[in-house]
């Protein structure tokens, strides 16, 4: 008898991260004190004048279907941001709205990929991109970075990787799950390596753009290599900077052959991304931007505190991070101090031992890390270092 699944679907696995919250939520469920340093999601609630503006989109009835790709005004919000903060000119047919910048990466994926075509990603990843690839039939070709890199690809490594198979490149800036952010001269080095290239499309995943502290301000590859506008699909939303992970709305921009094709996707799929959580996004962009400096504000001081506290801990090791709200440290000594297999156990060690939830780093593609996320209270951090110091000693 044939399975009843999809056979594709045997070669990936459920979200790492959204397991980690779940079993976290399941034991607070239970009546177990957790703190969970797993989520990637901002503690901050929705800005008030993004909210207002969902408030009155249900009021004056726009809960209807709307275009496939978004509505105009959105997309003219989405047309304005890239132009006045990234320099970069599209046309409103080169911009589709989803659900969530996740769709919009996995429709350029189904969009532009074919059997046998090779994606390179650099690890650590975000964890669904080589799944996202896998459900496109194509080949993740996994290039490692290490902390000495600052978990960054080089030019070499970036050359070696390409072949002739080669059709897509994942460049995440700044990243999840490092908080890394490429300089300015190594997304021009990088550039040199693809223009020599051109049958490789580059997808940069902009989604942490704002949150950023950087000494160089922030610039994707295409900012930095007008050359490579042809082949670049941006994809960006709103849910990190904006605090709405919950409306799910993201964008891609880039070619109008490729946008056009992963509308035609979209459309028997999910059809247009919620209609109210439009008007929300639109006022997100439109608006003050005063809230993303509030809140980027709070991150980097946090990240500081929670940098010192981790490099104290006995067996981590950690760089600084440049942006997003996480930190990837080392934590091979702790493993072998506690005579543990790997960083899946140490996990299910530290939630057992400390009841603190973070996510191993294997499911990032880099084994005997873990990532810890900063997106939570001073309070919890603080008691969240002390658990995880007293479970180690």
């Amino acid at each position: 008898m044939s399975p009843i699944t999809a056979t594709k679907l045997d070669a990936i696995k459920p979200s790492a991260t959204l397991a980690v919250s779940a079993k976290a939520a399941e034991l607070k469920a239970q009546g177990i004190d957790v703190i969970s340093l797993g989520s990637g999601e901002p503690d901050f609630a929705t800005p008030d004048h993004i909210k207002k503006a969902a408030i009155v989109a249900i009021e004056n009835n726009k809960s209807y279907y709307t275009a496939v790709d978004g509505t105009a005004s959105l997309k003219e919000a989405i047309k304005d941001k890239l132009h006045h903060d990234n320099g970069l000119d599209y046309s409103l047919s080169q911009i589709l709205v989803s659900t969530g910048a996740k769709q919009s990466v996995y429709n350029a994926c189904q969009a532009m990929l074919n059997p046998g075509d090779e994606v390179i990603i650099p690890a650590p990843y975000w964890v669904s991109y080589p799944s996202i690839v896998l459900l496109s039939e194509a080949k993740p070709a996994i290039v490692d970075t290490d902390r000495h890199a600052d978990f960054k690809i080089t030019p070499e490594q970036l050359e070696h990787a390409i072949t002739p198979k080669t059709k897509l490149f994942f460049l995440n800036s700044p990243s999840n799950p490092t908080g890394m952010v490429y300089s300015h001269a190594e997304l021009k080095a990088l550039a040199k390596v693809l223009l020599k290239h051109p049958h490789v499309y580059i997808i940069s995943d902009d989604i942490y753009e704002y949150i950023c502290w950087a000494e160089q301000s922030f610039k994707n590859i295409v900012m930095e290599c007008p050359e490579l506008y042809e082949r670049t699909i941006v994809i960006n939303g709103v849910s990190k900077a904006y605090a709405m992970t919950g409306w799910r709305i993201g964008y891609a921009a880039g070619p109008e052959a490729i946008i056009k094709a992963m509308k035609k996707l979209q459309s028997q799929s999910t059809s247009n991304a919620c209609s109210i959580a439009q008007a929300a996004a639109k006022a997100a962009l439109n608006g003050s931007q005063d809230c993303i400096t509030e809140m980027v504000t709070v991150y980097q001081q946090r990240q500081q505190f929670v940098l010192q506290g981790i490099n104290a801990l006995p067996g981590f090791t950690c760089n600084p991070t440049q942006g997003a709200f996480y930190l990837f440290p080392d934590v091979n000594q702790a493993i072998t101090k506690l005579g543990l297999k790997d960083d899946i156990e140490f996990c299910a060690y530290l939630l057992e031992n400390a009841q603190v939830a973070v996510v191993p780093g294997s499911a990032f593609g880099s084994p005997g890390h873990i990532r810890l996320s900063y997106a939570t209270s001073n309070e919890l951090l603080s008691s969240g270092l002390q658990r995880i110091k007293k479970a180690l000693l």
